[in-house]
């Protein structure tokens, strides 16, 4: 499986200026590469170099290996929003949105992420250097910082491109590495199942419950602070508001990957496999108060749900993707459904045999029972395919809703 180590590169001034002027370079070819393939046309890869190779090489001082990659990266945009108009994610073809994505040619950021072969950038990870190629010429000696367990993984398993890239004035490789899977585990004794929420982060069918209040706290809170400072306006202000950027996200990052290695790490131990529910098309269907929506938009499913299956395919554990309809108003002793059952937000009380139970972990139990009907009803797993990329969603449990996960497990 490829997993991505981010490296934090600590170049000199003068090497950050290298860089800095060759992503500028490659970008500012990247979107002229994108609108020549929209005016003609052509935007497969090997066609446009036809019209565009020789002109990047000699207006911009491109080395070979930086033209064609960036003759590639404007052919991997096309792709993408080409997938995402046919998959109906910009709307309909009638619609502002897909009017506005599908009428203009692509164009690329200034500081885009940029990717490099081997040929480009050689690492001596025992010095922690790198040597990188730009406009400039060849910089070797950039040093960069990794933990011990990252640069174990880089010097085993590092494999194909890496992207440099550069973020609130600090600079990144992302690099690719072919980490191997375990075998998968195609028996497995029992399902942990898992219901995702916006108050109760996730809960177990084991009745364990990963509170996220105090996550909802700090959301609230920055929600409230950067409307103060937006209202302001001032330089102070809008300096205040460029600092605390991406801090909410990078804490919710941290939270689901916890929540996902200690749900995997439980599986694993128990022989069980794991359950997840399947939430897609949630966005587009719910209809949501404003007070309800900013709560709701920076519920990051997707995110808890992609880290659980990638951290289980690395031990081979499986994962499997249900129907989540009901399952929080179907009694999970008697099976009774009502929506009367869910009394509130917490509680669950049948109406028809008397159970109680707090109402995440009865649909928890839910999730548990149909992964467990599949498994014996040999059905494929439910779960999505792979989306261009990761997207997060909010919205209420109805119909048939799922997660966009990049991992799926075969059929038990």
């Amino acid at each position: 499986m490829k997993l991505v180590v981010q490296v934090k590169l600590l170049p000199t001034p003068d090497q950050a200026a290298a860089l800095k002027e060759t992503l500028h370079a490659c970008n500012e070819a990247a979107t002229w590469a994108s609108k020549v393939a929209f005016e003609k046309n052509v935007k497969k890869n090997f066609a446009l170099r036809d019209h565009t190779y020789s002109e990047i090489k000699a207006r911009w001082g491109l080395g070979a290996q930086a033209a064609q990659h960036v003759i590639k990266k404007a052919c991997d945009a096309y792709a993408t929003l080409t997938a995402k108009l046919k998959a109906g994610n910009l709307g309909r073809p009638d619609s502002k949105r897909y009017c506005r994505a599908a009428e203009k040619p692509i164009a690329f950021r200034p500081e885009g992420a940029q990717p490099y072969d081997d040929r480009m950038l050689s690492w001596q990870i025992d010095q922690r250097h790198i040597s990188i190629w730009t406009t400039a010429g060849r910089l070797k000696g950039v040093t960069f910082a990794v933990g011990p367990e990252q640069v174990a993984t880089l010097a085993r398993y590092r494999r194909g491109e890496s992207d440099l890239m550069r973020r609130d004035g600090m600079w990144f490789l992302n690099a690719t590495c072919e980490v191997p899977e375990a075998e998968l585990n195609t028996d497995p004794v029992d399902f942990l199942g898992i219901d995702l929420g916006i108050v109760n982060i996730a809960t177990s069918s084991d009745g364990e419950i990963m509170a996220g209040r105090e996550l909802n706290r700090v959301r609230a809170r920055e929600r409230k602070l950067r409307a103060k400072l937006q209202k302001k306006n001032t330089p102070s202000a809008k300096r205040r508001l460029k600092r605390r950027r991406r801090k909410e996200s990078r804490r919710a990052k941290d939270i689901n990957h916890k929540i996902a290695k200690h749900v995997v790490a439980e599986a694993e131990r128990t022989g069980r496999g794991i359950a997840l529910e399947d939430l897609t098309g949630i966005r587009e269907r719910v209809r949501l108060r404003k007070p309800q929506r900013a709560t709701h938009s920076s519920w990051s499913f997707a995110q808890l749900g992609a880290f659980i299956a990638y951290k289980a395919r690395k031990v081979g554990v499986p994962v499997v993707y249900v129907d989540p309809a009901y399952t929080t108003r179907t009694c999970a002793e008697c099976g009774y459904i009502d929506r009367a059952n869910r009394v509130n937000q917490a509680l669950f009380a049948c109406r028809s045999c008397g159970f109680v139970d707090h109402a995440d972990r009865n649909g928890s139990r839910n999730i548990r029972a149909r992964a467990c009907e599949l498994r014996r009803r040999g059905a494929q797993s439910t779960a999505p395919a792979p989306p261009p990329r990761q997207r997060g969603g909010a919205g209420r449990k109805r119909g048939i809703i799922a997660s966009d996960v990049c991992c799926a497990s075969p059929s038990l």
